[in-house]
């Protein structure tokens, strides 16, 4: 594996198109209180005991579907729902007859999971809620990407077209909380063509879902049924052996972590059961829940320090976050420090999906009402963090202005060069800040993996370089060799990904503690 490989192999990232819009997400306090959460947590719960016996229960992983517009994600998504369970033949008929009212027959499926108006007009998923379903072993959460954060109002607020600009951005979000990325591709004729090429979005998602920490990769070959494809098995292969050496160049083990079947999404075919040999006669393969059940993903540590980003917050009789739990375990009554704030809460309640629970792990989506702490004194970015102690030498998130990070060049704007004073858009979790680059530090030679001698001045396309970075606000970040969900990120200019790279080492300054 070269060395490009093995930095895109640990990275991820969040994103927004212009640098005053970004920087707005962090220094203007924006309250995403959608219909029906309120409602939600007010309703009496029984109180469900969620981690309490892992071994009795199925376990929970986080799927985002990617992929270029029109390939088909929110159909499967729908689809899926369908197949499992999760929606009722009346309310296909329903959609099916919206859909066929505005001449949309073929988009009926995405109705499931386009919830809004803008979304069915335009046949283009942009802020899109979550869905559950279950296969035999496993609980999943689809994150159809993207969905709507707190990057979707700068989007509002910049007066951005949403439909296929702010699609990137709000992609980054949903992946940047999953555990399992489905990558949809059209196997209609010029298709794939269209989102595989230069310009495409097929190429840049799967580059970010790797950078975001999406360690597995199901690439299902879409509308296999089209009449330009036919079950073409000639297609398939073409569109495999188009994608594999792309994949491997991202950083993917193909054999390892990435797994292609055909599909239909629009008719629900190889998704649920395993395609009829007289469809198919060439795929002997699973189908995709077979796909989803099996795949294996590195445990997490549910007694290690606490960090949840927080993606989004809300009042209901108190101040109420939502994350996904990275590491460590949360229970009701627990003390936490909101970071990088240093504000102590205390934790009145936790909901894991629809439930209460009295506690959560690592990898579960949650939101937790906190005492101690107003509403409008949380952003996204901040961090619900352990609050540390000498006795279990645990240490809250590290808070910084500065770092120092090793960074892989992807594609500058018009050949620029990067060098000290190069201004970006950095993502990081859940963080979308301004930074700069003041100092190059190293240059790593790609084929030994080693610091050069020579100073460097700058570097341009394709260049490993050490480098520290600068922001305007204290952000919550760790170091990637100890926390790799935290310790990812890419750098973005004017909507391009132009730099993926690992948080190397913290300039505290005695910025961190309780």
């Amino acid at each position: 594996m070269s060395a490009a490989e093995d930095v895109k192999e640990e990275l991820a990232s969040v994103d927004k198109e212009a640098v005053k819009e970004d920087v707005q997400i962090n220094s203007q306090p924006s309250v995403l209180e959608p219909k029906g959460k309120t409602k939600e947590m007010k309703v009496p719960e029984e109180v469900v005991e969620l981690n309490e016996t892992p071994e009795n229960r199925k376990r929970h992983l986080n799927v985002v579907f990617i992929g270029h517009v029109d390939a088909g994600k929110s159909t499967t998504g729908g689809q899926i729902l369908f197949l499992s369970g999760q929606v009722d033949d009346r309310t296909i008929q329903k959609y099916e007859k919206e859909a066929k009212d505005k001449n949309r027959e073929s988009w009926y499926m995405a109705y499931i999971m386009d919830t809004n108006e803008e979304e069915r007009v335009k046949g283009k998923t942009v802020e899109v809620g979550r869905a559950h379903f279950e296969t035999e072993n496993t609980r999943f959460t689809i994150l159809d990407a993207p969905r709507k954060l707190v990057i979707e109002i700068t989007v509002e607020r910049a007066g951005i077209d949403k439909g296929h600009k702010s699609y990137v951005p709000n992609m980054i979000s949903g992946a940047s909380q999953a555990d399992v990325g489905v990558l949809v591709i059209s196997a209609r004729k010029g298709e794939f063509e269209t989102g595989y090429e230069r310009g495409g979005q097929t190429r840049e998602h799967v580059l970010l879902a790797k950078t975001l920490g999406v360690s597995k990769l199901v690439v299902v070959v879409n509308k296999m049924d089209d009449p330009t494809v036919g079950w073409s098995k000639e297609r398939y292969d073409e569109i495999e052996s188009k994608m594999v050496p792309f994949l491997k160049s991202s950083g993917y083990n193909v054999k390892k972590d990435v797994q292609f079947l055909p599909m239909s999404g629009l008719i629900g075919t190889n998704i649920k059961i395993r395609v009829d040999r007289s469809v198919c006669p060439w795929w002997d393969g699973p189908c995709l829940f077979e796909v989803l059940d099996t795949i294996e993903i590195p445990l997490r540590d549910p007694k290690g320090p606490f960090r949840m980003p927080i993606l989004d917050k809300f009042k209901d009789m108190g101040t109420v976050v939502m994350g996904k739990i990275e590491s460590g375990s949360v229970r009701e009554g627990d003390s936490l420090l909101v970071m990088p704030n240093k504000v102590q809460v205390k934790v009145l309640s936790v909901h894991c999906d629809e439930n209460k629970v009295r506690g959560a792990g690592p990898g579960e989506n949650v939101r937790i009402k906190l005492s101690g702490v107003e509403e409008e004194d949380i952003l996204s970015g901040f961090v619900l963090s352990s609050v540390g102690s000498l006795e279990t030498i645990e240490k809250p998130v590290g808070v910084v202005s500065e770092f120092d990070a090793q960074l892989q060049i992807i594609e500058l704007l018009d050949n620029a060069i990067f060098t000290a004073g190069y201004k970006a858009v950095l993502h990081i979790h859940s963080v979308v800040e301004e930074c700069e680059i003041v100092k190059l530090l190293q240059q790593i030679d790609p084929k030994t993996k080693k610091p050069m001698k020579k100073k460097v001045l700058f570097v341009k396309n394709g260049a490993i370089v050490v480098c520290r970075v600068q922001v305007n606000n204290l952000i919550c970040i760790e170091k990637f060799s100890e926390f790799p969900q935290l310790g990812r990120f890419t750098l973005r200019t004017e909507g391009k990904t132009v730099a993926v790279g690992k948080v190397a080492g913290l300039l505290l300054s005695g910025t961190t503690g309780a």
